[in-house]
């Protein structure tokens, strides 16, 4: 809309930020902080996106916290890092922006919010064959967080991930995770102390299942949330946005539409959009990502839609890498309002990944985005997750528990029809429509593999990534098995994601550009519904969030930079931050 005419506004602000994701918080925390009046609106009904249902890690290279793992890191190494994923797909300031802002980004948050990580020392970096790749520390996994501490805001904060919890119910951390799959020592004791707690949460478990020990992206979440609070910072649920406006000059506010009104927001300093990518809109996915495409094979926030990234194109901005998305192999439960990422069960070992000729085409191991790149090219599609009944019995699969812990009878009937099931290899195949004998073939390939502990394919188990989710007690490679027990049994999976990652094209400070590289001012753009900083690859885990917390902070201080105060103390700073309540 163009605003060059005389402009009736229902409220004014300094920072408009739409979208409550990671990033989106951070920026307007940055932004409260630096003594702007800021206003946070989300299309939902609950706050977090695809931010609370992650697993809340950030990839930061040379972070504060390596040094507890004993790990150096420095900006040259992070760079080359990235340089070699990315080539020409990403500016080199962007780039420095991240490396730069990345740290300092984490730094603050733990200085002046609720927000707490730990690095995770044996997290290794996803392409561990590159110059500048680390075996562990720039992943960092969020801390526990006790629900209590929201008060009456954890009743909208979006639920975890229904696979981020054990039977659906009991999270657990990154770190927790990585040693109950691996069956490392302490496990067992460990997932005891994960049920006694949640158990014994008496006064809470009468009023309802959900649990209050907060784990993964809902830690994250909670903390920024219980930040965001402190510094009085409003945010409207229900709100989505429907249009941004602009003058000669360049954005200038957007219309929120809240509780059914149009409401028109000016935004002195500047817009940020957090919205999130557009994994749910089939028709975008049609037109911009390789076939075959399903928005149901996605395992993000069924609300990403690309509104962000539609109100912007609307006003002349560009877009890039458009093409690509946050791959990882998925399956689709019935009843569960998104898919679920294969993270680790195809990592297990006891399991390989075969095309409809049965043919291993990938190392298992190998990072989620990487496996789906792998999966839509060579005729790979239909592809198939293969195991047989040791796998099924010692580790999780889906919403199924290992068997070896009896526990399943809680679980709905249609849990266990997910898997198809044959006595032999040849009766798998002709339940999946697999060529038997290529399967066969490749189940006595693998098997003597793992019984040499090579995998003179792919090289699965090779470094430290793939290692990740291997089984401690497996010689002599933790990531290779033999599948050799009967039953055997398959699933279809699917090449999904956890976002898109194309969007609009921005600057080093978040800033949204035209295709002929013009700012428009006062627009930014973060997190999904941007242009990926790490291009077409998933450097490690929490590149997702790590960018977008990072760019939230550096639109933020670009946004912000007019403002007198760089501080929120004082009573100028705390009128400016008077809360903006939402219309009936």
């Amino acid at each position: 809309m163009d605003g060059s005419s005389v402009m009736q506004y229902d409220h004014q602000v300094d920072l408009l930020v739409v979208g409550s994701g990671a990033g989106a918080m951070t920026a307007a925390l940055r932004a409260a902080h630096a003594g702007a009046q800021v206003l946070i609106v989300e299309k939902a009904e609950h706050y977090g996106g695809t931010s609370a249902t992650s697993g809340g890690g950030l990839w930061i290279p040379c972070n504060h916290l390596m040094r507890d793992c004993g790990i150096d890191d420095s900006d040259d190494e992070a760079l080359r890092y990235l340089r070699a994923l990315c080539a020409d797909d990403v500016p080199d300031a962007n780039l420095r922006a991240f490396v730069d802002g990345g740290p300092r980004m984490l730094r603050w948050l733990c200085e002046h919010s609720q927000v707490r990580y730990q690095a995770m020392a044996y997290y290794a970096d996803y392409y561990q064959h590159l110059d500048g790749a680390k075996p562990g520390g720039r992943s960092i996994d969020p801390i526990a967080y006790d629900a209590r501490e929201l008060g009456s805001d954890f009743a909208q904060l979006q639920a975890p991930h229904i696979q981020t919890r054990v039977l659906g119910l009991i999270g657990y951390t990154n770190t927790e995770g990585a040693v109950l799959l691996s069956k490392s020592p302490g496990w067992f004791g460990l997932l005891l102390k994960l049920l006694r707690d949640y158990l014994l949460d008496l006064p809470w478990r009468l009023r309802s299942l959900r649990s209050r020990r907060l784990t993964m992206g809902n830690a994250l979440i909670g903390r920024l949330r219980r930040s965001l609070a402190d510094a009085a910072v409003p945010l409207w649920c229900n709100s989505p946005m429907r249009e941004l406006l602009t003058d000669l000059g360049g954005v200038t506010g957007a219309i929120i539409e809240c509780n059914g009104r149009p409401i028109r927001i000016k935004a002195r300093h500047g817009v940020v959009l957090g919205t999130g990518g557009y994994e749910f809109n089939q028709a975008l996915r049609e037109q911009h990502l390789p076939s075959p495409t399903r928005r149901q094979w996605s395992a993000a926030s069924p609300h990403n839609t690309g509104d962000g990234l539609l109100a912007a194109q609307a006003i002349g901005a560009g877009t890039a890498l458009m093409d690509q998305a946050w791959w990882g192999p998925t399956m689709v439960v019935p009843g569960e309002d998104r898919a679920r990422m294969l993270f680790t069960e195809r990592s297990m070992p006891g399991a390989i990944v075969v095309n409809r000729r049965g043919e291993r085409f990938v190392n298992e191991s190998v990072a989620y985005t990487t496996a789906v790149q792998a999966m839509l090219v060579d005729d790979n599609l239909p592809s198939y997750l293969i195991f047989d009944a040791r796998y099924l019995r010692d580790y999780p699969f889906g919403p199924l528990l290992p068997g070896g812990m009896h526990l399943n009878w809680l679980q709905p009937p249609k849990m266990h029809r997910l898997l198809k099931r044959g006595a032999s290899l040849a009766a798998l195949a002709e339940q999946l429509s697999i060529d038997a004998y290529g399967l066969q073939r490749s189940v006595a390939r693998f098997n003597g593999f793992a019984r040499s502990g090579v995998d003179e394919d792919f090289h699965r188990g090779e470094n430290p990534y793939d290692r990740l989710y291997g089984d401690v007690r497996i010689k002599p490679n933790a990531c290779l098995a033999p599948l050799s027990e009967s039953p055997y049994y398959g699933i279809e999976i699917y090449p999904g994601d956890i976002g898109t990652k194309g969007g609009l094209r921005t600057d080093e400070h978040a800033r949204v550009l035209r295709n002929d590289g013009a700012v428009i001012d006062g627009l930014y753009a973060i997190g999904n519904c941007a242009a990926s900083v790490t291009g077409r690859y998933y450097p490690g885990a929490g590149a997702t969030l790590g960018p977008a917390m990072t760019f939230g902070f550096l639109a933020a201080e670009h946004a912000c930079q007019q403002l007198r105060r760089s501080s929120s103390h004082g009573p100028d700073a705390q009128a400016r931050q008077a809360p903006i309540h939402a219309p009936d």
